[in-house]
């Protein structure tokens, strides 16, 4: 299994193989449904209790933290940095090698280790020339060695924006509704990524015919796709919070995570709560118990015990 496989390579990078590895099954036969509806949120600081993830931003990232819980930042580099002063200080649009990718994505995860950070919502692998800017790499197989280098840092890499954002004439952080097309080259960067083990990947906001107008966040197809090609580890929704009132941030977690996805991501801690609570029918139904396992296994992946 690609995850089990990066986690036990990502352990022993961090002189962790000693910990006691989880009991999927059993942690999630103990969890209430409370505590699994929690369980499936990645929340903006300060965070509800229980939660998955918390997302730190540039303005929280002095904030507490609750203890044990998956620690997600947006580090990308030049501008989109939660920690201004750590690593990478290019933009991914600056590198020219995959040496020059590696070494940066190296850098990043041992500077993020440090701050106590699991996951890197990064790279981007959104084709050049998209909405992002000098967010996008120049090419896929440099996002790939940003990746491979975050994981030699120690650190766990999530590849975004899937299925892509390479078509999109906006960005999905400042526009609403954003059509994109799937187009097989960016999808190539993903499946290189899942084939490489990468044991993160967050689907996008934009909305795809293919996908019959739906979002990549609430679309089975892009889901089964991920799993067809072998993926293993864990999908989460780019950031739910678009919406700062309204039904929609709570209806599409209940919509993403049906589609497939395994985590709910907010800026808002208010959103988040709401969320846990609409989620509890759901893990009543044992309708989040596959979701709450992949969870599982990228805790350890990042040297944390079982809850």
């Amino acid at each position: 299994m690609l995850l089990a496989a990066f986690a036990q390579v990502l352990i022993a990078a961090l002189g962790l193989a000693g910990l006691p590895r989880p009991e999927p099954a059993d942690a999630v036969d103990a969890m209430t449904p409370h505590e699994k509806a929690a369980f499936v949120v990645v929340s903006g600081l300060p965070a509800p209790e229980g939660v998955g993830g918390v997302l730190v931003q540039r303005w929280s990232k002095s904030m507490a933290r609750p203890r044990d819980t998956l620690v997600f930042v947006d580090q990308e580099g030049g501008g989109v940095r939660a920690f201004p002063t750590l690593p990478p200080a290019g933009a991914a649009s600056s590198y020219r090698t995959r040496s020059q990718a590696f070494a940066a994505g190296r850098a990043t995860g041992r500077a993020l280790r440090r701050e106590g950070v699991d996951v890197d919502l990064a790279p981007v692998l959104d084709l050049a020339g998209g909405p992002l800017g000098s967010r996008h790499f120049r090419a896929p197989a440099l996002g790939l060695a940003f990746a491979r280098g975050l994981a030699a840092g120690g650190a766990l890499g999530c590849a975004k924006h899937f299925p892509g954002l390479g078509t999109a004439k906006h960005s999905t952080d400042t526009t609403v509704f954003v059509p994109a097309r799937l187009v097989p080259r960016e999808l190539r960067g993903f499946r290189r990524a899942v084939d490489q083990g990468i044991p993160c990947v967050m689907t996008s906001h934009a909305v795809y015919r293919a996908y019959g107008m739906r979002r990549a966040i609430t679309a089975p197809r892009a889901y089964r796709t991920l799993r067809l090609w072998g993926f293993e580890g864990v999908a989460v929704t780019d950031s739910l919070s678009i919406f700062r009132s309204g039904p929609w941030p709570v209806r599409w977690a209940k919509q993403a995570l049906r589609a497939g996805a395994d985590l709910v991501l907010y800026t808002s801690a208010a959103q988040a709560r709401r969320a846990i609570e609409a989620l509890v029918p759901l893990a009543e139904r044992g309708e989040l118990d596959e979701h709450v396992r992949r969870i599982l296994a990228l805790r350890s992946a990042a040297g944390l015990s079982t809850p």
